[in-house]
């Protein structure tokens, strides 16, 4: 483990994909920048990073001119890129979006519609009876092709991203949980498990914890982590063959989640999911952390969140305690998929922003505070965009070291 330095230039706190690509972007960009990376963990990218299903999603679902749109389609390029270029697990295997029936018709044409604003590579439209050229096993009424779709380890990378980080001379910290910040002078202080930190500027992307650390710098508490976990099950051996790659449903695009889809990883396992219910801890290893607990009962977005999304948590509760309405929802556009056929995987937890009025925040969220800037909403596709947010958070930290030296 290694020890952290008293000072650096630049602090990056947070240990993630995310957190990992602005370090590497910020010691990369000039070789004699101090950069310092804080990770709470004892290990790296130990949460989001490492559980989900390893999608590396084209730029399809996400409002145009949006930061989501922008970065997902730039960063999806770079992240491919990279791990071609270092021999990382990565399969360009492409996805099938499916409506199920006519009623979701208008929302599979708005997809489109976004996909194309938003120079997604490949995107074309199927006819009922062209899935099956795609996905043997699909059924539809039509569905969206996009060949530029893939999959990947996202710790892998990440950990890939640490290494180029000490490479270019930066230093990574872990058992590092800040717990204090402080303005002194020209620097922040940040106090944390393992001693104290004094940075010329410092960046926070803390994923689950992101609003903890913001409210520590003063910020508003709107908007709240409401952490979400999601369940997976995983396609036993025997019936791997019903899905070739990626099959999606069409998502409620007043929602930003994308429903249960299924998932052929860089591994050749199958997951369907996830689920998507508030979560009772932060940390998918727990159950419950009371702290996390009380945090999202206080904030009063959670519950009128739950009031404006009633139906829908009714819905997905379901589909956590009964393994056949799991089934049966994958099974709207993968007939042959049994309940018998899945088991359990392990789940993870989606940092979401809520805001106070109970709003799900449907884009990146970038807050500028006292010599520091903080990334509060970071959900999918954060992974697929690291390298292209850590690219405008790099940015936006230049201009900021530059006006101090004036």
């Amino acid at each position: 483990m290694q020890e952290p330095p008293p000072s650096c230039d630049v602090a990056v706190v947070g240990g993630g994909i995310v957190g990992l690509a602005v370090a590497r972007e910020l010691a990369r960009g000039d070789v004699r920048r101090r950069v310092c990376l804080l990770e709470r963990e004892v290990e790296l990218a130990l949460h989001q990073t490492a559980r989900n299903s390893g999608v590396v999603h084209a730029g399809i679902y996400y409002r145009p001119g949006s930061a989501k749109a922008r970065l997902c389609v730039a960063g999806s390029r770079l992240l491919l890129a990279y791990a071609e270029e270092r021999g990382l697990p990565a399969v360009r295997c492409g996805k099938l979006i499916v409506a199920a029936d006519a009623r979701e018709l208008p929302a599979l044409d708005e997809l489109e519609r976004r996909g194309h604003a938003n120079g997604v590579a490949g995107l074309r439209r199927l006819a009922a009876g062209e899935l099956a050229d795609v996905e043997p096993h699909a059924r539809g009424v039509a569905a969206l092709h996009s060949p530029a779709s893939a999959v990947a380890d996202f710790r892998a990378l990440a950990l890939s991203f640490a290494d180029d980080v000490r490479e270019a001379g930066g230093a990574i910290a872990t058992g590092c949980a800040v717990t204090a910040q402080l303005p002194r002078g020209r620097e922040l202080v940040l106090t944390h498990s393992r001693g104290e930190l004094a940075a010329r500027h410092a960046v926070f992307c803390g994923g689950a914890w992101s609003g903890r650390l913001a409210r520590l710098a003063g910020a508003a508490a709107d908007p709240e982590i409401v952490p979400f976990r999601g369940s997976y099950m995983r396609v036993k051996r025997s019936a791997r063959e019903l899905v070739r790659a990626l099959i999606y449903p069409v998502p409620d695009l007043r929602l930003p989640f994308l429903g249960v889809h299924l998932t052929r990883t860089v591994r050749g396992e199958v997951l369907v999911g996830p689920t998507a219910l508030p979560s009772l801890a932060r940390d998918a290893r727990a159950k419950l952390d009371l702290a996390d607990a009380a945090a999202s009962v206080a904030w009063p977005g959670a519950w009128r969140m739950a009031r404006a999304q009633r139906r829908v948590a009714a819905s997905e509760l379901r589909f956590a305690l009964s393994r056949r309405a799991f089934a049966a929802a994958a099974a709207r556009y993968v007939p042959e998929l049994r309940a018998s056929d899945l088991e359990r995987a392990p789940a993870g937890v989606r940092a979401q922003a809520v805001a106070r009025d109970g709003t799900l925040v449907d884009d990146f969220v970038f807050a500028a505070g006292e010599r520091s800037l903080h990334v509060r909403n970071a959900p999918s596709p954060a992974a697929t965009g690291a390298l292209a947010i850590a690219a405008v958070v790099a940015g936006r930290v230049e201009e900021e070291l530059a006006g101090g030296l004036r």
